[in-house]
Protein backbone atom coordinates (compact mmCIF):
# COMPACT_ATOMS: atom_id res chain seq x y z
CA UNK A 1 0.00 0.00 0.00
CA UNK A 2 1.35 3.49 -1.30
CA UNK A 3 0.09 6.97 0.08
CA UNK A 4 0.42 9.94 -1.93
CA UNK A 5 -0.70 12.05 0.96
CA UNK A 6 2.22 13.71 2.98
CA UNK A 7 2.77 13.39 6.64
CA UNK A 8 0.31 15.63 8.10
CA UNK A 9 1.02 18.16 11.00
CA UNK A 10 0.45 17.25 14.81
CA UNK A 11 -2.16 19.27 16.58
CA UNK A 12 -1.50 22.44 18.52
CA UNK A 13 -3.29 21.96 21.71
CA UNK A 14 -4.13 25.46 23.97
CA UNK A 15 -1.52 24.84 27.60
CA UNK A 16 -0.96 28.78 26.98
CA UNK A 17 -2.35 28.50 30.89
CA UNK A 18 0.10 25.45 30.79
CA UNK A 19 3.60 27.41 28.71
CA UNK A 20 3.52 23.56 26.23
CA UNK A 21 2.01 21.46 23.55
CA UNK A 22 1.58 18.25 22.67
CA UNK A 23 2.01 16.05 19.71
CA UNK A 24 1.01 12.48 21.78
CA UNK A 25 -1.56 10.43 19.90
CA UNK A 26 -4.54 8.77 21.46
CA UNK A 27 -4.47 5.65 23.02
CA UNK A 28 -6.67 3.00 23.66
CA UNK A 29 -9.52 3.95 25.58
CA UNK A 30 -9.43 2.97 29.86
CA UNK A 31 -11.95 2.84 31.75
CA UNK A 32 -14.42 5.26 32.49
CA UNK A 33 -13.04 5.80 36.04
CA UNK A 34 -9.04 6.39 34.83
CA UNK A 35 -10.71 9.12 32.08
CA UNK A 36 -12.12 11.00 34.89
CA UNK A 37 -9.40 11.29 37.25
CA UNK A 38 -7.31 12.43 34.41
CA UNK A 39 -9.52 15.34 33.31
CA UNK A 40 -9.79 16.25 37.51
CA UNK A 41 -5.76 16.00 37.34
CA UNK A 42 -4.85 17.79 34.46
CA UNK A 43 -7.68 20.88 35.58
CA UNK A 44 -6.83 20.60 39.18
CA UNK A 45 -2.92 21.17 38.35
CA UNK A 46 -3.42 23.82 35.80
CA UNK A 47 -5.89 25.75 38.28
CA UNK A 48 -3.29 25.12 41.38
CA UNK A 49 -0.63 26.49 39.02
CA UNK A 50 -2.39 29.66 38.07
CA UNK A 51 -3.63 30.63 41.35
CA UNK A 52 -0.10 30.00 43.36
CA UNK A 53 1.68 32.13 40.61
CA UNK A 54 -0.64 34.96 40.99
CA UNK A 55 -0.54 34.76 44.63
CA UNK A 56 3.59 35.01 44.20
CA UNK A 57 3.30 38.02 42.24
CA UNK A 58 0.48 39.81 43.64
CA UNK A 59 2.69 41.16 46.53
CA UNK A 60 2.45 45.16 46.88
CA UNK A 61 6.25 45.42 46.36
CA UNK A 62 7.16 42.15 44.30
CA UNK A 63 9.87 42.66 41.55
CA UNK A 64 11.89 39.35 41.06
CA UNK A 65 9.84 37.88 38.37
CA UNK A 66 13.49 36.10 36.93
CA UNK A 67 14.23 34.93 40.08
CA UNK A 68 11.07 33.34 41.08
CA UNK A 69 11.06 31.67 37.34
CA UNK A 70 14.71 30.50 37.34
CA UNK A 71 13.67 28.49 41.47
CA UNK A 72 10.46 26.80 39.64
CA UNK A 73 12.57 25.73 36.57
CA UNK A 74 15.55 24.43 38.93
CA UNK A 75 12.39 23.01 41.03
CA UNK A 76 10.97 21.39 37.53
CA UNK A 77 14.52 20.09 36.87
CA UNK A 78 15.02 18.30 40.13
CA UNK A 79 11.45 16.54 40.01
CA UNK A 80 11.81 15.41 36.13
CA UNK A 81 15.31 13.43 37.40
CA UNK A 82 12.98 12.05 40.18
CA UNK A 83 10.49 10.82 38.18
CA UNK A 84 12.95 9.53 35.57
CA UNK A 85 15.47 7.94 38.63
CA UNK A 86 12.17 5.96 39.33
CA UNK A 87 11.63 4.80 36.32
CA UNK A 88 8.14 6.44 36.04
CA UNK A 89 9.09 8.24 32.39
CA UNK A 90 12.34 8.14 30.26
CA UNK A 91 14.11 10.74 28.61
CA UNK A 92 17.29 10.83 26.45
CA UNK A 93 20.43 11.14 27.57
CA UNK A 94 21.94 14.96 27.27
CA UNK A 95 23.32 15.73 24.11
CA UNK A 96 25.40 18.79 23.99
CA UNK A 97 24.54 19.58 19.90
CA UNK A 98 20.83 19.09 20.64
CA UNK A 99 20.87 21.64 23.39
CA UNK A 100 22.81 24.12 20.98
CA UNK A 101 19.79 23.19 18.45
CA UNK A 102 17.19 23.77 20.84
CA UNK A 103 18.51 26.47 22.48
CA UNK A 104 16.58 28.73 20.40
CA UNK A 105 13.24 27.21 21.52
CA UNK A 106 14.57 27.90 25.48
CA UNK A 107 14.68 31.55 24.31
CA UNK A 108 11.78 31.96 23.29
CA UNK A 109 10.35 30.41 26.84
CA UNK A 110 12.30 32.61 28.85
CA UNK A 111 10.75 35.19 27.27
CA UNK A 112 7.24 33.78 27.31
CA UNK A 113 7.30 32.75 31.15
CA UNK A 114 8.81 36.36 32.05
CA UNK A 115 6.09 38.41 30.05
CA UNK A 116 3.34 35.44 31.22
CA UNK A 117 4.32 36.34 34.83
CA UNK A 118 4.50 40.55 34.33
CA UNK A 119 0.96 40.16 32.67
CA UNK A 120 0.27 37.89 35.46
CA UNK A 121 0.90 40.84 38.06
CA UNK A 122 -0.80 43.84 36.59
CA UNK A 123 -3.86 42.27 34.71
CA UNK A 124 -7.26 40.35 36.89
CA UNK A 125 -7.45 36.33 36.39
CA UNK A 126 -10.73 36.99 33.94
CA UNK A 127 -9.32 39.48 31.27
CA UNK A 128 -5.86 37.66 31.68
CA UNK A 129 -7.31 34.32 30.56
CA UNK A 130 -9.53 36.07 27.87
CA UNK A 131 -6.68 38.07 26.29
CA UNK A 132 -4.45 34.73 26.31
CA UNK A 133 -7.21 32.78 23.55
CA UNK A 134 -5.66 35.53 21.14
CA UNK A 135 -2.43 33.21 21.06
CA UNK A 136 -4.55 30.45 19.52
CA UNK A 137 -5.27 32.83 16.35
CA UNK A 138 -1.82 33.79 16.31
CA UNK A 139 -0.72 30.06 16.06
CA UNK A 140 -3.19 29.08 13.58
CA UNK A 141 -2.30 31.83 11.04
CA UNK A 142 1.47 31.11 11.91
CA UNK A 143 1.31 27.49 10.92
CA UNK A 144 -0.49 28.94 7.93
CA UNK A 145 2.67 30.97 6.43
CA UNK A 146 5.12 28.49 8.05
CA UNK A 147 3.77 24.72 8.47
CA UNK A 148 1.50 24.84 5.58
CA UNK A 149 -1.89 24.64 7.72
CA UNK A 150 -5.67 26.22 7.13
CA UNK A 151 -8.06 27.70 8.87
CA UNK A 152 -11.64 26.22 8.23
CA UNK A 153 -14.77 28.21 8.38
CA UNK A 154 -15.85 27.11 11.47
CA UNK A 155 -12.25 27.85 13.26
CA UNK A 156 -11.99 31.53 11.49
CA UNK A 157 -15.54 31.63 13.49
CA UNK A 158 -14.66 30.96 16.90
CA UNK A 159 -11.72 33.62 16.47
CA UNK A 160 -14.01 36.35 15.65
CA UNK A 161 -15.81 35.34 18.67
CA UNK A 162 -12.78 35.43 21.01
CA UNK A 163 -11.59 39.09 19.20
CA UNK A 164 -15.09 39.89 20.47
CA UNK A 165 -14.54 38.48 23.73
CA UNK A 166 -11.30 40.15 24.10
CA UNK A 167 -12.46 43.88 23.29
CA UNK A 168 -16.00 43.24 25.59
CA UNK A 169 -13.18 42.29 28.76
CA UNK A 170 -11.43 45.66 27.98
CA UNK A 171 -14.34 47.98 27.28
CA UNK A 172 -15.95 46.30 30.91
CA UNK A 173 -12.31 46.55 32.62
CA UNK A 174 -12.92 49.14 35.96
CA UNK A 175 -9.13 49.62 35.72
CA UNK A 176 -9.05 51.19 32.60
CA UNK A 177 -12.61 52.94 32.91
CA UNK A 178 -13.05 53.78 36.46
CA UNK A 179 -16.55 54.84 35.42
CA UNK A 180 -17.64 51.56 35.00
CA UNK A 181 -17.07 51.06 38.74
CA UNK A 182 -19.97 50.62 41.29
CA UNK A 183 -19.16 53.91 42.88
CA UNK A 184 -18.28 55.47 40.00
CA UNK A 185 -15.45 56.89 41.15
CA UNK A 186 -11.99 57.06 39.88
CA UNK A 187 -9.83 54.21 40.93
CA UNK A 188 -6.59 56.47 41.38
CA UNK A 189 -6.96 60.42 41.04
CA UNK A 190 -2.80 60.62 39.88
CA UNK A 191 -3.86 58.08 37.29
CA UNK A 192 -1.29 55.02 38.44
CA UNK A 193 -4.07 52.73 38.76
CA UNK A 194 -4.58 53.16 34.88
CA UNK A 195 -1.09 53.39 34.02
CA UNK A 196 -0.23 49.81 35.83
CA UNK A 197 -3.23 48.53 33.50
CA UNK A 198 -2.16 49.71 30.48
CA UNK A 199 1.23 48.30 31.50
CA UNK A 200 -0.08 44.65 32.06
CA UNK A 201 -2.23 44.85 28.70
CA UNK A 202 1.58 45.81 27.26
CA UNK A 203 2.40 42.60 28.62
CA UNK A 204 -0.53 40.51 27.56
CA UNK A 205 0.08 41.83 24.10
CA UNK A 206 3.52 40.96 23.94
CA UNK A 207 3.31 37.33 25.52
CA UNK A 208 0.86 36.40 22.89
CA UNK A 209 3.12 37.30 20.01
CA UNK A 210 5.78 35.30 22.02
CA UNK A 211 3.32 32.34 22.61
CA UNK A 212 2.74 32.08 19.45
CA UNK A 213 6.55 32.16 18.69
CA UNK A 214 7.31 29.62 21.04
CA UNK A 215 5.26 27.20 19.89
CA UNK A 216 5.85 27.37 16.57
CA UNK A 217 9.84 27.49 16.83
CA UNK A 218 8.96 24.38 18.94
CA UNK A 219 7.33 22.73 16.61
CA UNK A 220 9.60 23.36 14.11
CA UNK A 221 12.42 21.96 15.84
CA UNK A 222 10.44 18.73 17.44
CA UNK A 223 10.43 17.53 13.36
CA UNK A 224 13.62 17.66 13.38
CA UNK A 225 14.84 16.39 16.95
CA UNK A 226 12.38 13.97 17.52
CA UNK A 227 11.93 14.70 21.01
CA UNK A 228 9.26 13.62 23.51
CA UNK A 229 7.00 15.51 25.67
CA UNK A 230 9.38 14.64 28.74
CA UNK A 231 12.59 15.34 26.37
CA UNK A 232 10.98 18.82 25.49
CA UNK A 233 10.21 19.85 29.05
CA UNK A 234 13.85 18.50 30.18
CA UNK A 235 15.73 20.35 27.58
CA UNK A 236 13.75 23.79 27.94
CA UNK A 237 13.95 23.76 31.34
CA UNK A 238 17.32 22.77 31.73
CA UNK A 239 18.61 25.09 28.99
CA UNK A 240 16.15 27.98 30.48
CA UNK A 241 17.20 27.48 34.14
CA UNK A 242 20.61 29.41 33.94
CA UNK A 243 19.61 32.11 31.44
CA UNK A 244 17.06 33.01 34.07
CA UNK A 245 19.11 33.28 36.90
CA UNK A 246 21.65 35.19 34.42
CA UNK A 247 19.01 37.61 33.53
CA UNK A 248 17.93 37.90 37.27
CA UNK A 249 21.34 38.79 38.46
CA UNK A 250 21.72 41.32 35.66
CA UNK A 251 18.36 42.77 35.41
CA UNK A 252 16.85 42.90 39.02
CA UNK A 253 17.97 44.00 41.97
CA UNK A 254 19.32 42.27 44.60
CA UNK A 255 19.96 44.62 47.42
CA UNK A 256 18.94 43.13 50.72
CA UNK A 257 16.08 46.09 50.72
CA UNK A 258 14.70 45.01 47.76
CA UNK A 259 15.30 41.38 48.63
CA UNK A 260 12.94 42.31 52.07
CA UNK A 261 10.35 44.30 49.75
CA UNK A 262 9.99 41.28 47.50
CA UNK A 263 10.07 38.37 49.94
CA UNK A 264 8.39 39.85 53.32
CA UNK A 265 10.12 38.39 56.28
CA UNK A 266 6.26 37.06 57.43
CA UNK A 267 5.54 35.44 54.65
CA UNK A 268 9.17 34.42 52.86
CA UNK A 269 8.85 31.10 53.62
CA UNK A 270 5.23 30.79 52.13
CA UNK A 271 6.46 32.53 48.99
CA UNK A 272 9.31 30.20 48.81
CA UNK A 273 7.43 26.91 49.31
CA UNK A 274 4.62 28.61 46.64
CA UNK A 275 7.33 29.28 44.12
CA UNK A 276 8.41 25.87 44.63
CA UNK A 277 5.26 23.94 44.44
CA UNK A 278 4.07 25.94 40.92
CA UNK A 279 7.47 24.18 39.79
CA UNK A 280 6.07 21.00 41.10
CA UNK A 281 2.78 21.51 39.64
CA UNK A 282 3.87 22.24 35.99
CA UNK A 283 5.66 18.42 36.12
CA UNK A 284 2.60 17.48 37.16
CA UNK A 285 0.60 19.35 34.12
CA UNK A 286 2.79 17.33 31.74
CA UNK A 287 1.87 13.91 33.17
CA UNK A 288 -1.45 14.65 33.58
CA UNK A 289 -1.27 16.06 30.08
CA UNK A 290 -0.21 12.86 28.49
CA UNK A 291 -2.21 10.75 31.36
CA UNK A 292 -5.18 12.59 29.72
CA UNK A 293 -4.78 11.72 25.77
CA UNK A 294 -3.63 8.43 26.53
CA UNK A 295 -6.97 7.21 27.75
CA UNK A 296 -9.34 9.65 26.53
CA UNK A 297 -8.31 11.70 23.18
CA UNK A 298 -6.34 14.57 21.64
CA UNK A 299 -9.88 16.06 20.73
CA UNK A 300 -10.77 15.72 24.65
CA UNK A 301 -8.17 16.78 26.15
CA UNK A 302 -8.40 19.89 23.42
CA UNK A 303 -11.88 20.35 25.04
CA UNK A 304 -10.93 20.09 28.49
CA UNK A 305 -8.77 22.66 27.60
CA UNK A 306 -11.62 25.00 26.85
CA UNK A 307 -13.84 24.48 29.49
CA UNK A 308 -10.94 24.93 31.88
CA UNK A 309 -10.27 28.75 31.08
CA UNK A 310 -13.86 29.03 33.09
CA UNK A 311 -12.90 27.75 36.43
CA UNK A 312 -9.65 29.96 35.90
CA UNK A 313 -11.56 33.08 35.50
CA UNK A 314 -13.76 32.29 37.88
CA UNK A 315 -11.40 31.54 40.44
CA UNK A 316 -9.28 34.99 40.28
CA UNK A 317 -13.13 36.64 40.88
CA UNK A 318 -13.04 34.33 44.23
CA UNK A 319 -9.40 34.48 45.18
CA UNK A 320 -8.12 37.54 44.10
CA UNK A 321 -11.02 39.94 44.43
CA UNK A 322 -11.35 40.65 40.69
CA UNK A 323 -14.62 42.36 40.02
CA UNK A 324 -17.86 40.42 38.88
CA UNK A 325 -19.60 43.26 37.06
CA UNK A 326 -22.19 42.05 33.79
CA UNK A 327 -19.58 43.34 31.72
CA UNK A 328 -16.69 40.78 32.57
CA UNK A 329 -19.17 38.10 33.15
CA UNK A 330 -20.28 38.45 29.51
CA UNK A 331 -16.83 38.14 28.17
CA UNK A 332 -15.89 34.98 29.96
CA UNK A 333 -18.91 33.75 28.72
CA UNK A 334 -18.38 34.67 25.41
CA UNK A 335 -14.66 33.53 25.45
CA UNK A 336 -16.14 30.24 26.79
CA UNK A 337 -18.39 29.64 24.33
CA UNK A 338 -15.74 30.76 21.58
CA UNK A 339 -13.25 28.00 23.24
CA UNK A 340 -15.50 25.74 22.90
CA UNK A 341 -16.47 26.52 19.40
CA UNK A 342 -12.67 26.01 18.66
CA UNK A 343 -12.41 22.73 20.07
CA UNK A 344 -15.22 21.68 17.91
CA UNK A 345 -14.24 23.34 15.03
CA UNK A 346 -10.52 21.69 15.42
CA UNK A 347 -12.07 18.19 16.23
CA UNK A 348 -13.83 18.52 12.84
CA UNK A 349 -10.48 19.71 10.92
CA UNK A 350 -9.13 16.74 12.05
CA UNK A 351 -11.75 14.29 10.91
CA UNK A 352 -12.11 15.48 7.60
CA UNK A 353 -7.89 15.84 6.95
CA UNK A 354 -8.03 11.75 8.02
CA UNK A 355 -11.01 11.05 5.37
CA UNK A 356 -8.64 12.91 3.11
CA UNK A 357 -5.50 10.73 3.55
CA UNK A 358 -7.80 7.65 3.30
CA UNK A 359 -9.35 8.89 0.20
CA UNK A 360 -5.45 9.39 -1.20
CA UNK A 361 -4.24 6.45 -0.64
CA UNK A 362 -3.19 4.15 -3.69
CA UNK A 363 -3.45 0.42 -3.32
CA UNK A 364 -1.30 -1.34 -5.59
CA UNK A 365 -2.75 -4.82 -6.60
CA UNK A 366 -0.46 -8.11 -6.32
CA UNK A 367 -0.12 -9.70 -9.66
CA UNK A 368 -0.09 -13.56 -9.49
CA UNK A 369 2.85 -14.29 -12.48
CA UNK A 370 1.35 -16.63 -15.26
CA UNK A 371 3.09 -19.80 -15.56
CA UNK A 372 5.36 -19.87 -18.82
CA UNK A 373 4.67 -22.18 -21.78
CA UNK A 374 8.35 -23.77 -21.18
CA UNK A 375 6.72 -24.85 -17.63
Amino acid sequence: MVSSSSERESKVTEELDQDLTTSSRPGPRGALKEQIASIICYCFASIIMTLVNKFVVSGKDFSMNFLMLAIQASVCILCVILVKALSIISIRRFNIYEAIAWSPVSCFLVLFLYTGSKSMQYLPLPVLTIFKNLTIILIAYGEVIWLNGHVTKLCFTSFLIMVVSSVVAFLSDESVHPSLSASGVALSSNGSASSAVGTGYFWIGANCFISAAYVLTMRIKIKGTGFSDWDTMFYNQLLATPLLFLLSFIAEDWSGNNIVLSFPVGTRMQLLFAIGFSGGAAVGISFATAWCIRVTSSTTYSMVGALNKLPIAVSGIVFFDDPATPGSVSAITIAFCAGVLYAVAKDRQKKEESKEDRSSVVYVPLLRSQPSEDD
